[in-house]
């Protein structure tokens, strides 16, 4: 009975400290903020998301603070807001979705700074015969919380209290470009300045992807020259295309014509690059942001659309007649770390014969018997394993001692109240605009319930048989294999933050199990390495390898495989 009596005051303890009823916000779109999202190119009235936002750190914006291991926000659909329109937004009401909390029953009263947020959309009528509203990449990858042509209002602090009551929030602020847009330019992708000697920025409006989503659409890239490009005029140059996320104003491997900034695997790269011993090749990075994700991953998909196309048949010719580049399949070759890593082995695999090797670190999943730890062929729920009694969450993410960060579900919690319909720009949302059909709706067919984590194992067999990477390799062996052989490596910590190291050990198994002619693919696993490990130095024993010295193995590695330049 004691025991029963301390529950419940623990419960009317709590109970007392939650407001019993939630607030309400009173959204307003100014009308300097609905010209100025105008101005950028952007649809007014807007259709789009509208958020709110409640920390009780005042030191940072709390739109800087949201996450999946970040502070409360909810977020609901607003349509045909005009400058000067109000939309109201209630915690916990149908439509509104919120995470880590659905409601406001969990947050106890006291004083608050709260922010409101517009994520603006696009709509557009896509050559499917689908229309989708989403938001349009604006020059800054896809994180919504730093796109220009999207808004906010000035942090407020406010008392929340068991009355309830209205809190009102202007928007105000439109996040403005990193550069500006020039006369009749476009946000997408940005508008960066060329910098220095070696550093280039090139744009241009890809015809396949502008058919696809009815609109003019960009890709670019960010090209470092060698250090003799201007004075040997005559010569031309193999390249060196990295994949991965959008690299906004990044030269490669983070180069810099300033002081060397000594940081992470690319301290030293500066000066090396512009020593006499660096290897005299061409480095690109690509920006390839889309309404889905920070990077399209240059493969042609039922969603994304085809920026495989764009990559190989318009930006590659493009930088190859803007360039003096060696137009030659063994003179192109690709590297990349996690989506990076993905995309290098999948460009590589999908076009063998025109790129002559690849270097993908820590890739996502490359078999979806691991889909991170989960099978998607066998595994009846995403979110959950155990027994009839007992369920055990399915983790997210690790750190090399096997501490968990996040779970799954965490994870979907929150790219679902950022933006339902894989819209979240998050990485579950661009894996399932990859790999998947087109839904009814005209998004991408869930690989799983959103909610549930109830797996859809109609949807699993069109991932195999379209984007199993293993799968492909498999069943295509003795149409690709010639062209393959020798061509893939592969480096992936064994404590991989995210799993990824076990779908990479069964793509090793099954190349393994593979002749005529021997696959000749290179596996290299670290010691409790975390996401993104890169591969050991073959200089340094026991060492991590660094973006100066990789760029050596690639030198060495064209050398041996016959380039001459």
């Amino acid at each position: 009975m004691k025991r029963l009596a301390l529950t419940l005051i623990l419960m009317t303890s709590v109970a007392a400290c939650a407001p019993p009823n939630p607030p309400s916000f009173t959204i307003e779109l100014t009308e300097s903020a609905a010209q100025e999202i105008a101005a950028l190119g952007l649809t007014v009235p807007v259709t789009g998301r509208a958020y709110v936002i409640i920390t009780r750190d005042s030191e940072t914006e709390p739109r800087e603070q949201v996450g999946v291991r970040g502070v409360p926000f909810w977020g609901q659909e607003v349509r045909g807001l005009a400058g000067g329109d109000e939309t109201i937004l209630v915690p916990g009401a149908d439509g509104v979705i919120g995470h880590p909390l659905a409601d406001f029953s969990a947050v106890p009263s006291g004083d608050y700074t709260v922010q409101a947020f517009l994520n603006v959309f696009t709509t557009l009528h896509r050559s499917d015969g689908h229309v989708v509203e989403m938001h349009l990449n604006s020059g800054a990858g896809q994180s919504p919380w730093e796109a220009p042509g999207n808004a906010m209002s000035e942090p407020q602090q406010v008392r929340i209290d068991p009355s309830g009551g209205t809190i009102r929030l202007a928007i105000t602020q439109v996040i403005p470009p990193t550069d500006p847009v020039p006369e009749g330019g476009s946000l997408q992708q940005g508008n960066p300045p060329d910098r220095g000697e070696l550093v280039r920025f090139v744009k241009i409006r890809s015809d396949a992807l502008s058919t696809f989503w009815g609109q003019d659409m960009y890709i670019g890239a960010n090209v470092l020259l060698p250090t003799d490009y201007a004075r040997n005029s005559n010569r031309r140059y193999p390249v060196l295309y990295l994949t991965g996320h959008f690299p906004g104003q990044g030269a490669p491997f983070g180069y810099s014509d300033g002081p060397e900034e000594e940081r992470t695997r690319y301290a030293g790269f500066s000066e090396y690059w512009r020593s006499p011993a660096s290897p005299k090749m061409i480095l690109v990075s690509v920006r390839d942001a889309n309404p889905y994700y920070d990077t399209g991953h240059s493969v042609n998909t039922a969603n994304v659309g085809p920026y495989g196309d764009a990559f190989t048949q318009e930006l590659i010719p493009h930088l190859e007649q803007e360039f003096r580049i060696i137009a030659e399949p063994w003179a192109r070759v690709l590297a990349g770390g996690s989506t990076g890593g993905w995309e290098a082995l999948a460009i590589q695999i999908l076009n063998p014969d025109f790129f002559g090797g690849t270097w993908g670190w820590c890739p996502d999943p490359v078999d979806f018997h691991w889909y991170q730890i989960v099978n998607v062929y066998e595994d009846d729920n995403a979110y959950e394993t155990g027994t009839e009694w007992v369920k055990v969450e399915r983790p997210n993410n690790r750190r090399p001692d096997g501490t968990i960060v996040s779970t799954i579900r965490q994870e979907m919690s929150y790219e679902r109240a950022v933006g339902p319909n894989g819209r979240s720009g998050g990485q579950w949302a661009i894996w399932e605009a990859l790999f998947s059909p087109v839904g009814r709706d005209g998004y991408a067919a869930p690989i799983w319930d959103r909610v549930t984590g109830e797996i859809d194992h109609e949807v699993a067999e069109y991932w195999r048989e379209h984007w199993d990477l293993t799968h492909h390799l498999v069943n295509n062996w003795s149409t690709v294999g010639a062209s393959l052989a020798g061509k893939l490596h592969i480096a992936v910590g064994d404590m991989d933050s995210y799993y990824l190291n076990n779908a990479v050990e069964l793509l090793e198994q099954a190349l393994a199990e593979l002749t005529n002619p021997p696959p000749r693919a290179s596996f290299e696993y670290g010691r409790k390495k975390p996401h993104c490990w890169t591969g050991y130095s073959p200089w340094r024993q026991g060492e991590d390898l660094t973006g100066a010295e990789f760029v050596r193995v690639v030198d060495g590695y064209l050398k041996g495989r016959g380039g001459n330049w």
